[in-house]
C-alpha cells in the first residue's frame, strides 16, 4: 500500500490541493511559488509575434456623378392628414340628497389606553475562554480546487512549406469556393408606373356605397332665463351664520402662570439645583513666600570693565585727501568749446543710400490680353475611365441540388463515455484518508481492492 496526493488521484485535471500553509504556529518564511502551470509550462525567450497578412482596406472613391435621388425620395407616397375626432364629455348632473361625512375610521375604531413596552434586553453572559482556539476554517479544509488541464487538439499537424512565388500558396477560401452560376432572383416590387383607367370614373366610393345615413335626434334647447331683481334688501347673512349655533360652555382657563415682577434689590430665597449639589467649602489662604531683605554690599564698586582694562588708546593722524590740489584760474574770457576728439574726429558729410532696384529681365507686354492662360494652353483633357467594382453581388445564390446535410464533424466524431473523476467524491472510492501536510496537500493511503471498490 502506498498514500497517493489528491492531485494525483484526480483524473479530470479539476482538482488539487492549495499550496499554502495550514497550520497556524508553522511558519519557515520561505514561499511556495510553484505551480503546475509553471512545472508543465516553462518560460521561452523573447518571441516575436507574427506579422498579419491581411490586406489594409483602403476606400476608393467613386468616380461617376451622384444622381441626387435617394431611397426616400423614391419610395415615398404623401398621404391625406385626417383630423382625429374629439371626444365631448358628458353634461354634469348634481346628485341628490345629503351628505354623510361620517368615515368608516370613526365607526370601527375604538381607542384604548397604551401601556409602555418593557425592555426585552437579554442579560449578559460572559463567555468562559476553555481550550485552544483552532484557526482553520472548514473552507479550508472542505473545499477541493479542481486541476483543469488542457485538451488535445484533433486537428490533424500540417507542416507548413513557404512559397517560392510571391502569394503562391492559395487561401482555403479559393480551395473550397467553387463557382456557380448566379441567377437574379425574381422582383416582387410593384412597378412605379401608375396605370389609368380609360373608363370615366363614375363618382362612387365604398364610403358612399357603404354609408347608412340615420336621423338626427331632435336637440332640447334649454331656453334662456330672464334675470329677475329681488325686491328684499340685502341682509348681509351668510349661511354659516344663520345656520351655526354656538354650543354654551365654560370659558377656557389659562394655563399661563402669574407674572410676579422681581425688583431689582430683591434677592433669590429659594434653592436650585446647583447650591444643592455644589455647597461651598472653605479654601485656605494661598502660602506667601517670605522675600529676605536687601542688604546692600559693603565697600566701594569699581566701575572698570574688560574694555577699559585691556583697551590701551593710542593718537591717530588725519588721514590726508589723495585728490590732487584744484588750480582754478580766475579769466574773465569766454570758453572756446575746443577739445581733442572734436580736432581729430572732425563729422562726415553722410546722404541716405537709395533704393537698390534689379533690372526687369520679362519685359511688359505691349499688346492687349486675348483671355488664354497657361493652364488652358498646356491642359490636355483625358477621359475617364471609371474603376470596376470588384463587390460580389447581393444576390442570394440558388441551387437546384438538395442539401445532403452531412459535414466532417457528424462523420468522424465518436461519442466517449463519461467518466466521473474520483477525486470528486468527499472520500475517493479505494482510498483511506490519512493526514495533511503543512502545505495544504492531502494524502490518501491506497487499498489493494480499489477496483472492486470503485
Amino acid at each position: 500500500m502506498r498514500s497517493r496526493c489528491l492531485c494525483q488521484i484526480c483524473t479530470c485535471g479539476r482538482h488539487h490541493c492549495p499550496h499554502g500553509n495550514t497550520r497556524i504556529y508553522e511558519n519557515s518564511g520561505v514561499p511556495y511559488p510553484t505551480t503546475e502551470y509553471l512545472e508543465k509550462y516553462p518560460m521561452y525567450g523573447n518571441v516575436l509575434p507574427p506579422q498579419s497578412l491581411k490586406p489594409k482596406q483602403e476606400f476608393r472613391a467613386c468616380c461617376a456623378k451622384m444622381e441626387g435621388i435617394t431611397t426616400f425620395k423614391s419610395d415615398y407616397r404623401p398621404y391625406e392628414i385626417v383630423k382625429q375626432p374629439c371626444h365631448v364629455p358628458e353634461e354634469y348632473k348634481p346628485k341628490l340628497g345629503e351628505i354623510d361625512l361620517g368615515t368608516t375610521y370613526k365607526q370601527d375604531f375604538n381607542s384604548y389606553k397604551v401601556q409602555p413596552v418593557a425592555i426585552a434586553r437579554p442579560l449578559e453572559r460572559q463567555q468562559v475562554k476553555k481550550g485552544k482556539l483552532d484557526t482553520v476554517p472548514t473552507y479550508k479544509d472542505d473545499y477541493r480546487a479542481w486541476d483543469i488541464q488542457k485538451s488535445e487538439l484533433y486537428k490533424p499537424e500540417e507542416t507548413y512549406h513557404p512559397p517560392t512565388v510571391k502569394f503562391g500558396n492559395s487561401t482555403t477560401f479559393q480551395d473550397d469556393y467553387v463557382p456557380q452560376e448566379i441567377k437574379p432572383r425574381q422582383s416582387f416590387k410593384p412597378s412605379f408606373v401608375v396605370r389609368r383607367s380609360a373608363m370615366p370614373f363614375n363618382g362612387d366610393t365604398s364610403h358612399r356605397l357603404d354609408y347608412v345615413p340615420h336621423q338626427l335626434e331632435f336637440k332640447f334647447a334649454k331656453p334662456k332665463e330672464v334675470y329677475k331683481p329681488s325686491n328684499q334688501p340685502f341682509e348681509d347673512l351668510t349661511t354659516h351664520r344663520n345656520d351655526f349655533q354656538g354650543l354654551v360652555g365654560e370659558t377656557v382657563k389659562m394655563c399661563k402662570p402669574t407674572c410676579n415682577r422681581v425688583t431689582q434689590n430683591a434677592q433669590f430665597e429659594g434653592s436650585t439645583e446647583f447650591r444643592e449639589s455644589f455647597q461651598p467649602w472653605e479654601i485656605p489662604p494661598p502660602i506667601v513666600k517670605k522675600v529676605p531683605e536687601y542688604v546692600p554690599p559693603t565697600g566701594t564698586m569699581q566701575l572698570s570693565s574688560t574694555s577699559h582694562l585691556d583697551y590701551v588708546p593710542y593718537q591717530a593722524n588725519r588721514v590726508v585727501p589723495i585728490r590732487p590740489v584744484s588750480h582754478r584760474r580766475n579769466g574773465n574770457f569766454p570758453f572756446q568749446g575746443k577739445s581733442t576728439t572734436k580736432e581729430d574726429f572732425p563729422a562726415w558729410e553722410s546722404c541716405r543710400p537709395g533704393i537698390i532696384k534689379r533690372h526687369q529681365q520679362i519685359p511688359n507686354p505691349s499688346g492687349k490680353f486675348d483671355g488664354l492662360s497657361t493652364f488652358r494652353s498646356h491642359y490636355v483633357p483625358h477621359e475617364l475611365i471609371p474603376t470596376k467594382s470588384c463587390k460580389p453581388l447581393n444576390v442570394a445564390v440558388r441551387s437546384s441540388i438538395p442539401f445532403d446535410d452531412v459535414t466532417m464533424y457528424s462523420i468522424e466524431y465518436t461519442p466517449k463515455k463519461q467518466e466521473i473523476c474520483p477525486a470528486s467524491y468527499p472520500s475517493p472510492p479505494g482510498y483511506i484518508f490519512e493526514n495533511t501536510n503543512s502545505q495544504g496537500h492531502k494524502f490518501f493511503q491506497e487499498i489493494s481492492t480499489a477496483v472492486k471498490a470503485f
